[in-house]
């Protein structure tokens, strides 16, 4: 693929922004009708991974898309720090555990690529042991696609000077300033080395294909997650289960 500095943050030049939002709510309204098929058949299930940088509007993605769903059917859940219980098992003990059952739609917030990712930037594992861990997430992708499970992958991309800005926000902005965390002004300066190791990523872990969003726009961010996520359920081809008996 190509680096992604050759890559597109913002929408295509020409996009008509109020068009797509109306279409964005006729999306949202289709999605709403799939996912209770989805449910009600219950012979698939969705795994939407969600990364990117700091402040690439990973926690906003989630809120436009997916809470016009039925919450019964939708899980969240956003990968931190591992615990001291989780470091003591292999590193996708902790991620086996919350992927989606059938009927069900599961959204990682961040997710197992954390685990190449961070712990290459820091200098936590060597270029070895990250090829292996790069090798046995394409296993258990692999895993999950046999077992019914359709996994969306999304790389949020948002340009660094964007990036800053809405860091910047997390300051200055009484209604953001309870995102602020130091730690993100440390993380950005190492820009440059994440999106080294994000490219390996995508070069690597590419058998379940990644869809690099362009996520400068937060608007159009959505809608194309959206539209991608409404594609695939309208190809399972679901049915409602006839009266139990």
């Amino acid at each position: 693929m190509s680096k992604l500095k050759h890559i597109d943050t913002t929408p295509p030049e020409g996009m008509d922004k109020e068009h797509l939002k109306e279409e964005f709510e006729e999306i949202l309204k289709s999605l709403d009708k799939l996912q209770n098929l989805l449910y009600a058949e219950a012979k698939h299930s969705i795994l939407i991974v969600i990364q990117g940088m700091d402040a690439s509007g990973k926690d906003g993605l989630t809120r436009d898309v997916f809470t016009s769903m039925n919450p019964q059917g939708v899980n969240v859940f956003s990968y931190k720090e591992p615990t001291a219980e989780e470091l003591s098992h292999d590193f996708l003990w902790r991620i086996h555990h919350h992927v989606p059952a059938k009927g069900m739609i599961q959204i990682f917030n961040r997710s197992h690529y954390e685990d190449v990712l961070v712990t290459r930037v820091h200098g936590l594992i060597d270029d070895k042991t990250a090829r292996q861990h790069m090798q046995s997430i394409n296993d258990f992708e692999r895993l999950l696609t046999q077992n019914g499970t359709h996994i969306l992958k999304f790389y949020l991309h948002v340009s660094h000077k964007e990036q800053q800005k809405r860091l910047e926000a997390r300051v200055n902005d009484r209604e953001k300033m309870w995102k602020y965390s130091e730690n993100d002004f440390k993380e950005t300066k190492l820009w440059n080395t994440y999106m080294k190791y994000y490219e390996e990523v995508f070069t690597h872990c590419d058998e379940v294909p990644w869809h690099i969003v362009p996520a400068d726009k937060n608007w159009y961010k959505s809608y194309i997650v959206a539209k991608t996520l409404r594609k695939t359920l309208k190809e399972l081809n679901m049915k409602y289960p006839g009266m139990k008996k």
